[in-house]
């Protein structure tokens, strides 16, 4: 694990290299990191992790890179990443030596001789990278905290993330992808490269999805394609890990990159899984088919009844921001355990469920495709998903089916998927006008391809989902010095997916159609078919009643909450009372543990803020 930092200065190098160095040390998590600075005049970059710096200083271009190149052997030849990159530059520009690029990486380039800084950031946004820009000062690091104390910059926070992560749902914190927590710093969005010359900036997008033909090769032939894409861009990353082990859930997503480890290697690969006394979302039994397979040492790791005011600081602290969701939690105890247990790297199955349409909300936009169409498989396909998928809170059923479509797509413009109004202003109740008016909050949403699943998948991809999950692991790899991986983020994998027709995802009310095809062999049978999903979740509703309600309400009732003026107190204690009645009933309705999560993030990190996070930088 990496961290990259750098300034341009005009008036001093050496007040430059001093702040740099300060922002370097404000960037680690670990004091066994070594740190690593090139300078050329007016800029100073640096790099900071465990292994050799990837930072380069080639003729008049400067370059370092957090993150690695996974196709370098198809590039050129070059004594390090860094180094490849300012090769590409010189041939092709920055935007198209990063589109030549398949690997994780947030990149810095200085060019001398042009006086341009260049920033890139990854795909996907599997790297992260913030930027302020303050007159004559430019500064950009890994991380909000390396900039926060620079002379200048504000640790003020953006009111408007704060009013929607206080009432709104996590899939929208990240709708404004150029923006941070913080109202001075800026981040840059995935598949982008940013220009700054003379004092301005110039946003380059340099990748994107297109909306192209559906391939029309049969079924097994596509399958054979899938698998051979994942098992290479598995044993790409295998390549550059260190002592690796892999997330593992009772899904496909992390079943399928570990298993495919254990096939491209033939070697059974160890897992860490979290496993909790509740039920409710405790997987263990559908793990449990892939132990005497593909499975070498299964590390459970439990997540019963934690301290969940002081895990959320010590996570906030890592993060420098709230945190999104209790499911961010459990990776954080994973994570933790993963590295005292040696491991150097964790693989995991994020993108899976938004490439194979694994989430049940995507039912609803498969119908409303096959609606469009008038295809007559549609009523077959509703009787399927009631059959496998009916729960006595979330019902499945063909009203429950025309009550979505009404409130999710645009019927009359095919393709155009809505705001999921009820998700976005859930508990705006709770929120203080006066603070922030959620109801005047229009999310924006993108509609690239001609059909409603695809279009959700690339929202999830680009704005609501991927974004936070990525951010949070990020976090939690960097805070233990471990490295991680997503291989179903790999582009040609995502771009492959994105031409794959919706009925070879959804059928018969069974997701993951082509995935589950292409696992034949691969995966233990009673994992590959599996239809019922739990998904990676937390308990938080017990950890969020009965004692767990009392640091909730030592905080709603301090002085400096209600000072805020952010929540309308008497409805805040209202939920609380309301979600534990609900949990402590056992009654099928749904509780309010995602609001509660968010509240006590929320405050947790103002706290933090108002004490001085971070630490000021000075030179």
């Amino acid at each position: 694990m990496s961290r990259l930092a750098g300034i341009i200065l005009e008036r001093d190098t050496a007040e430059a290299k001093a702040l740099l160095e300060a922002m370097l040390t404000a960037s680690q998590s670990d004091r066994a990191w070594v740190t690593a600075v090139e300078t050329a005049a007016p800029a100073v970059v640096g790099w900071c992790g465990a292994r050799a710096a990837n930072l380069a200083a080639v003729e008049d271009v400067l370059v370092v890179i957090d993150g690695a190149i996974y196709n370098r052997q198809d590039l050129g030849a070059a004594t390090s990443d860094a180094a490849l990159l300012a090769q590409l530059y010189r041939r092709h520009g920055f935007p198209g030596a990063l589109e030549r690029i398949n690997g994780d990486f947030a990149s810095a380039l200085y060019d001398t001789r042009a006086g341009t800084l260049w920033l890139g950031r990854d795909r996907f946004g599997v790297k992260p990278l913030y930027y302020v820009g303050k007159g004559s000062c430019v500064a950009f690091a890994s991380r909000p905290r390396a900039l926060l104390g620079l002379p200048g910059v504000s640790s003020e926070v953006d009111r408007r993330f704060v009013g929607i992560f206080a009432a709104s749902h996590y899939r929208y914190f990240d709708n404004a992808p150029e923006r941070s927590p913080y109202r001075d710093i800026a981040q840059v969005p995935a598949a982008h490269a940013l220009k700054i010359h003379a004092g301005r900036p110039t946003l380059v997008r340099y990748w994107n999805l297109h909306d192209r033909a559906d391939l029309t090769d049969p079924e097994a032939e596509l399958a054979d394609l899938y698998l051979e894409l994942l098992l290479d861009a598995v044993g790409l990353r295998l390549a550059e890990a260190r002592r690796p082990a892999f997330m593992l859930s009772g899904g496909m997503d992390s079943s399928s990159v570990l298993a495919s480890a254990a096939r491209g290697s033939g070697t059974p690969r160890p897992a860490f899984s979290t496993v909790y006394a509740d039920r409710t979302y405790d997987e263990s039994d559908e793990i449990s088919s892939m132990l005497d397979g593909p499975v070498q040492t299964w590390h459970p790791v439990r997540v019963d009844a934690p301290d969940i005011a002081g895990l959320v600081a010590r996570m906030i602290a890592v993060h420098d921001e709230p945190v999104a969701t209790a499911t961010c939690l459990a990776h954080f105890v994973l994570c933790e355990a993963a590295r005292g247990a040696g491991f150097g790297s964790l693989f995991g199955g994020l993108g899976g469920d938004e490439l194979n349409a694994g989430e049940y909300e995507y039912f609803l936009y498969h119908f409303a495709d096959l609606r469009t169409r008038g295809d007559e498989r549609l009523a077959h396909e509703v009787t399927m998903w009631a059959r496998h998928h009916d729960h006595p809170v979330f019902r499945k059923n063909p009203a429950v089916m025309h009550e979505g479509l009404a409130r999710l797509v645009d019927l009359e413009r095919p393709g155009r998927c809505r705001v999921d109004v009820e998700r976005l202003r859930g508990y705006g109740v709770a929120l203080d006008p006066d603070y922030f008016d959620l109801s005047g909050f229009e999310p924006v949403m993108e509609h690239p391809f001609r059909d409603y699943l695809r279009n959700r998948a690339y929202q999830d991809l680009t704005r609501e989902t991927i974004p936070c999950c990525l951010r949070a692991e990020d976090r939690h790899a960097a805070a233990f010095g471990l490295d991680h991986f997503e291989p179903f983020l790999d582009h040609r994998l995502v771009e492959f997916m994105f031409r794959v027709p919706g009925d070879l995802k959804i059928r018969d009310g069974v997701t993951k159609r082509l995935l589950r095809e292409a696992m034949r062999g691969v995966l233990p049978e009673a994992t590959r078919t599996r239809i019922k999903k739990t998904g990676w979740n937390a308990p938080a509703h017990r950890w969020f009643s009965g004692r767990g309600r009392e640091p909730l309400l030592d905080l709603v009732h301090s002085r400096a909450f209600r000072e805020r003026g952010i929540y309308r107190v008497p409805e805040v204690l209202r939920l609380i009372d309301e979600h534990d009645r609900i949990v402590a009933s056992g009654e099928p309705r749904e509780n309010h543990m995602m609001f509660l999560w968010q509240l006590l993030n929320l405050e947790t990190w103002l706290v933090a803020v108002d004490r001085g996070l971070p630490a000021r930088v000075a030179a």
